[in-house]
């Protein structure tokens, strides 16, 4: 993977935005989720990221998973302010970044599941197809392009149709790259019941032609991800992971349940690597402490 980080070996991505959030008191159980905060305490967004970079972290993903003109019109605000805080995520991220002296920034799109906060980024259970999901995102997507990013960062991305709609943008901005990642359901398909090798076979071409730098899997339980990365490293295509930390939500409790323990995590991290991954991440319940784990376990494995 080309990049404009001088790093040899895999890049390390940060690790859960609202999960540091959270550990700072920040109350996200808005439907705007992290995003509510980019218009009320944007220092703190700053403060997430740069401890993410002081454990480790090349890449910051901005705080844009949520931040969608839709969701943020909705709240009254009028196209020209939604417009000023989706592209303030990466200005933010920026910021601490060049404070900070080194490391990319990839700005944070969020799959429109996420705008319809029903859960729905994890079924795929669109009333969008294609082309729809194209136009939905368009918007957010020439405001992030242009908006200083190294890259988009394509998050937990449930269906095939959405996977379409996201290259065919990827495409049209050339001067941008961009990854994209899938949830799964499993350690063979997407959320929306498509085999994964479906998926990076549909990718592959944009990959192969530069606008998509790696395809992959996010918000995924760790224990699928060696299988998912192989599937994706065999269609000849560069791999991204960053699952989540190995607790199950419990619906019923409302409550986190099992182990979340940083040295397992980064030593898996080891063999998502070594089955291809050239980015390498954690997203929801991963903090510092995991992305300092996994940077020490490949170091060690002279990654």
């Amino acid at each position: 993977m080309d990049t404009t980080d001088a790093r040899e070996g895999p890049l390390v991505l940060d690790g859960g935005l609202a999960t540091r959030l959270e550990t700072y008191g920040c109350d996200l159980s808005d439907s705007l989720w992290s995003a509510r905060l980019l218009v009320e305490e944007p220092g703190v967004i700053r403060r997430a990221h740069r401890d993410f970079f002081e454990a480790g972290a090349d890449v910051a993903i901005a705080a844009g998973y949520q931040a969608s003109i839709p969701a943020l019109t909705a709240r009254g605000l009028t196209r020209a302010e939604a417009s000023r805080v989706v592209a303030s995520s990466v200005e933010l991220a920026r910021a601490e970044r060049d404070a900070y002296g080194s490391g990319l920034v990839a700005a944070g799109v969020g799959p429109y599941g996420a705008f319809l906060a029903d859960g729905s980024e994890y079924t795929g259970a669109y009333d969008l197809g294609e082309e729809g999901l194209y136009l939905w995102h368009r918007e957010r997507w020439q405001i992030l392009a242009g908006s200083g990013a190294d890259l988009m960062a394509c998050e937990t991305v449930p269906s095939l149709a959405e996977a379409r709609a996201l290259r065919r943008l990827a495409e049209e901005t050339p001067g941008m790259r961009a990854w994209v990642s899938l949830s799964c359901r499993d350690g063979s398909r997407v959320s929306d019941g498509t085999p994964l090798r479906a998926v990076v076979e549909e990718l592959a071409p944009a990959h192969a032609e530069g606008s998509l730098v790696a395809v992959g899997v996010n918000c995924v339980a760790p224990r699928h991800v060696p299988a998912l990365v192989r599937t994706v490293a065999e269609a000849g295509v560069d791999a991204v992971a960053y699952p989540n930390s190995g607790e199950a939500w419990d619906s019923a409790s409302r409550q986190w349940t099992g182990t979340s323990e940083p040295a397992g995590f980064g030593a898996a991290a080891v063999e998502w690597w070594r089955a291809g991954a050239v980015l390498v991440g954690g997203c929801c319940r991963t903090g510092p402490e995991h992305i300092s784990s996994v940077r020490a376990h490949l170091d060690r494995a002279g990654a």
